[in-house]
């Protein structure tokens, strides 16, 4: 009789551990050791426990391939969330990790799980390996599909909400209170705390947003509160703020926007013209053109509006990025006028006002929705229907891929319905040793092939190219996300600089701007407490937050890959403390990009 020792380790998150019965199975190169049942005197399988046993088998298994799980009801179905099973096996020097990281759901479910050592589907050679791999990616196509969801933009998973997801796909039940207590906080401390809510009532004036702007506040929220109105800090804000990827230089003037000189001059220093500044690279564009045509949304049968703006700005040698001139729609004429800094005060405010409200729209729905959520959710759904557990490539992206669709389910139902409210990735060297390779895993070839059906990559054939794309998927997941969804609440709880809608159309003439006509304009009293309880729960930190580089995961097992991931680590901590030394002293400190700060996946 031989005899192994085994560790399982149960999650600790609330409702990992199990009272169900729970069955192993070692399965060697050389056959089976017994169906064992996990029985210790007391309870067995607590949340977070650590238990040992021994499992015999009447032969030599030889080198151990998998471990079979089996869970059966006692009384009550009762799911485990098992973390890793370890092996050790008397007369072998080393021991063996199966990484499981995964829910055992339902009455007599059987779960198999491969040693830790990942591997492409060219370096398995047994019949077993080969079937496991086929078995568990069928089994997770026909639970993770494709669906249409709109058209025009990638697909996404097949659910009608995140209660339709796979347990493996879904929140841990921390994560779901904490999600769901923020926003319910949120909107609490806002008053729908004090405030006597009229559904469709505008504030009085400009100071009465404040009424709702006071616990629920950051430094750089204060500060825009106090400097919103300056031009200076309306100008910082398109290369610091949540959208810095519309803004480019200006070398001609688009011909639908038709300034002249004389419009600019007294914007310019005395010894300059708007000619010579567009020569020399100091002159840049804003262009909002994608928001052309789009229709007006529709709140409790109330038509909102949009503009789609042209924003022209100087870089003044003195007071930096200016505006110097906007034009509220794509077509010029007698009714589009070019707002100016020297019009009178109010019509030049409202109009900013109405390009911060397009970089709402356009950051929402384009840098943040579609370039990080929908894009890395392509990415998820592929790689959990074409990659199985032990390859390299499902070991490497899933830690950047967590709750990421349960999070899209949630936007899709409850915010965007129609009535919802790096290169360098180390990691691949160590398991593609050439081109061919590449090329050769077929496996690898299904995922691209998944992703390139959904628009995103069209193929993939050397190691750089595969490097690349990684690159992008993991830089996507974290620093995108990050630079776009991090700062909105610092931008938009004043909701004065960033409104979410527009109640009256953009103003035709400059002398008829008054203050009435303005806060008619903005967001009403409730718009306004939703645009910043949203904004605030989409940023807050939370306890649970796990930070770029850390894997509480441990998908590899092998040395080397460990070594690479350590090393990572230590150069995201250099990084930040170059980040945190290149902000001192700074009245505005950027720092939405210290990994610190990043989540390791969208979770939000």
């Amino acid at each position: 009789t031989h005899t192994c020792m085994h560790i399982f380790q149960t999650g600790t998150s609330e409702y990992s551990g199990t009272n169900n019965y729970i069955y192993v199975t070692l399965v060697g190169e050389r056959g089976e050791s017994e169906r064992t049942v996990l029985d210790n005197p007391g309870l067995d399988f607590r949340r977070g426990a650590v238990d040992d046993y021994t499992v015999k088998s009447a032969a030599d298994l030889g080198p151990l391939i998998l471990v079979r799980l089996e869970k059966q009801k006692y009384w009550v179905e009762d799911n485990w969330f098992c973390l890793y099973v370890k092996v050790s096996v008397p007369g072998q020097r080393c021991s063996y990790t199966f990484p499981c990281y995964r829910w055992l759901v339902g009455d007599k479910v059987v779960v198999e799980l491969r040693e830790g050592t990942a591997k492409k589907i060219s370096d398995d050679t047994l019949p077993l390996e080969i079937s496991h791999r086929n078995a568990e990616l069928q089994e997770r196509q026909k639970i993770y599909r494709w669906l249409a969801w709109a058209p025009g933009i990638p697909k996404c998973i097949d659910a009608k909400s995140e209660a339709d997801l796979p347990q493996d796909a879904r929140f841990d039940n921390e994560k779901r209170s904490d999600f769901v207590g923020s926003l319910h906080y949120a909107l609490l401390e806002l008053s729908l705390k004090k405030l006597a809510i009229k559904f469709g009532k505008s504030w009085n004036d400009l100071d009465d947003f404040k009424r709702i702007f006071w616990k629920l506040r950051s430094p750089i929220a204060e500060y825009t509160m106090k400097h919103w109105k300056e031009d200076s800090f309306f100008g910082y804000q398109f290369l610091n703020g949540s959208n810095p990827r519309m803004i480019t230089r200006c070398k001609e003037l688009p011909s639908n926007f038709p300034v002249t000189g004389d419009m600019v001059q007294s914007s310019l220093i005395p010894t300059t013209t708007l000619k010579e500044e567009l020569k020399k690279g100091n002159i840049f564009l804003v262009d909002h053109a994608i928001m052309d045509g789009i229709p007006a949304n529709v709140i409790r049968d109330k038509t909102q509006h949009i503009a789609a703006p042209l924003c022209l700005l100087y870089e003044h040698p003195e007071k930096g990025l200016i505006p110097i001139a906007i034009q509220l729609d794509q077509k010029p004429d007698k009714d589009t006028p070019i707002f100016l800094p020297s019009d009178p005060p109010l019509a030049w405010l409202l109009a900013k006002m109405w390009v911060r409200h397009a970089e709402f729209q356009v950051f929402q729905l384009l840098s943040h929705l579609l370039r990080t959520h929908l894009v890395v959710e392509v990415i998820c759904v592929s790689t959990l229907r074409q990659l199985p557990a032990v390859h390299p490539i499902y070991k490497l992206l899933t830690p950047h891929l967590r709750y990421t669709i349960e999070i899209n389910c949630r936007g899709r139902t409850q915010l965007i319905s129609p009535d919802g409210i790096f290169k360098r990735v180390r990691i691949v060297s160590l398991y593609y040793k050439s081109d061919s390779e590449v090329e050769q895993d077929s496996e690898l070839q299904a995922w691209i092939n998944d992703v390139a059906v959904e628009g995103l990559a069209s193929e993939l054939k050397t190691k750089e190219e595969l490097i690349t794309l990684l690159s992008v998927v993991i830089f996507t997941s974290t620093a995108q996300h990050a630079a776009t969804n991090n700062g909105q609440f610092d931008w938009c709880a004043w909701v004065p600089n960033t409104p979410c809608t527009m109640r009256h159309p953009p103003p035709t003439d400059k002398d008829a701007v008054t203050m009435g006509m303005i806060m008619d304009t903005l967001p009403d009293i409730s718009q306004s407490c939703v645009q910043m309880a949203i904004t605030w729960h989409l940023v807050v930190s939370s306890f649970l937050q796990i930070p770029m580089g850390q894997y509480v995961e441990q998908y590899f097992t092998e040395p080397a890959a460990l070594r690479v991931i350590d090393k990572f680590r230590k150069e995201l901590k250099e990084l930040e403390e170059q980040i945190i030394a290149q902000n001192e002293g700074l009245e505005l400190q950027y720092l939405y990009l210290c990994p610190s700060r990043m989540e390791n996946s969208i979770t939000i």
